[in-house]
């Protein structure tokens, strides 16, 4: 549990400390604290999304309701990790060059949901902004699996070469 702990705040094999990190240390919460809002978060995000999707059957403002559930959804489900390593931390890892990309398509998917579903009220729109939301924060979340991205690169090139050459 040492070594989690360690390579999630970053400290694995470096024993070299500014007095920044040092502060923030001191600033943060406890492990347990932290893991538990990690699970909170994750478990209000899931909820949301499995409510959001029930929503769907409701006549007239189930779109809607489906929206705003999903979009919170995968609101928390984000916050939830920057208990386990730190929002400072979380933040850039997100800005990552391998997920800067992925994180902009991602919240920007989001915000233009929400303007698409109450500003615009363009519901075509607003669906097609929740797929787009779907495949950016799926594509973001692979990028904390080594090689994950690159498997799934492979597995639709090798789909469109079979479907290219089936004449499909």
């Amino acid at each position: 549990m040492d070594k989690l702990r360690a390579f999630l705040s970053g400290h694995e094999g470096n024993n070299d400390r500014s007095v920044l990190q040092a502060a923030n240390e001191a600033s943060t919460l406890g492990w347990g604290t932290r893991l538990k809002g990690f699970i909170a978060c994750m478990v209000i995000g899931i909820v949301c999304t499995v409510l959001g999707v029930c929503c769907l059957f409701i006549h007239n403002i189930g779109i809607i309701l489906f929206i705003v559930f999903y979009t919170l959804g995968n609101l928390c489900s984000l916050i939830s990790t920057m208990f386990l390593m730190g929002p400072i931390k979380q933040l850039k890892r997100m800005c990552d060059k391998t997920r800067a990309l992925a994180t902009t398509v991602m919240i920007t998917c989001i915000v233009l949901t929400l303007c698409a579903a109450f500003w615009w009220k363009i519901f075509a729109l607003t669906l097609l902004f929740v797929i787009l939301q779907i495949l950016a924060f799926a594509w973001y979340s692979l990028s904390y699996i080594p090689f994950a991205r690159d498997a799934v690169l492979k597995f639709f090139s090798m789909l469109f070469t079979k479907c290219v050459k089936c004449g499909h």
